[in-house]
């Protein structure tokens, strides 16, 4: 097989087989992000927490790319790369955002809700990483295909950001 002819046909497979063997998810940025807002605006643990992990669904609702989309032809070290980026830049952002719109806000109890908007993502690791396909990680990974939209590039990168930029600008405009 030639090496067009090769690529033409991953291509085809991607299309056609969906991606179910890779990280699916809004980017971990974004999810940090979200997270952020809702530590800086709801000082209780006990309501910024459940807050967190709803709004987990509710964002991978909205249609959206992240590191894995298409992922089928980059193979698994190029995704799992990327997705460390990605988780680390999602801190980084998170911890710039907190600097300059919201000192109050304490960096542990940040990184714990910030976790919590993330924690579906985490939960699929061992599904995705080790190959566990044992109930648990089964379930997460059938709960998480519930309620993913993904949306390829440019258009999936340009709903995220307009979302993730909108609910920014609100949560320091209030």
């Amino acid at each position: 097989m030639t090496r067009s002819r090769h690529s033409t046909e991953l291509s085809r497979m991607s299309k056609t087989q969906g991606h179910s063997e890779e990280f699916e998810s809004m980017t971990a940025t974004s999810h940090a992000v979200i997270g952020t807002i809702i530590a800086a605006k709801i000082g209780n643990p006990a309501l910024a927490v459940p807050i967190a992990l709803a709004s987990h669904v509710a964002a991978d609702m909205i249609p959206h790319w992240d590191v894995a989309t298409n992922g089928n032809g980059k193979g698994d070290g190029k995704v799992l790369k990327n997705s460390i980026v990605d988780v680390a830049l999602g801190f980084l952002v998170s911890y710039l955002i907190i600097q300059l719109f919201f000192p109050q806000v304490n960096l542990l109890y940040a990184f714990v809700v910030i976790v919590a908007s993330q924690l579906p993502d985490w939960l699929m690791i061992p599904y995705y990483l080790f190959n566990s396909k044992n109930k648990f990680s089964c379930a997460v990974y059938k709960f998480q295909k519930l309620f993913d939209n993904r949306l390829d590039k440019p258009w999936g990168i340009i709903t995220q950001t307009t979302v993730i930029l909108l609910l920014l600008i609100i949560s320091i405009m209030i």
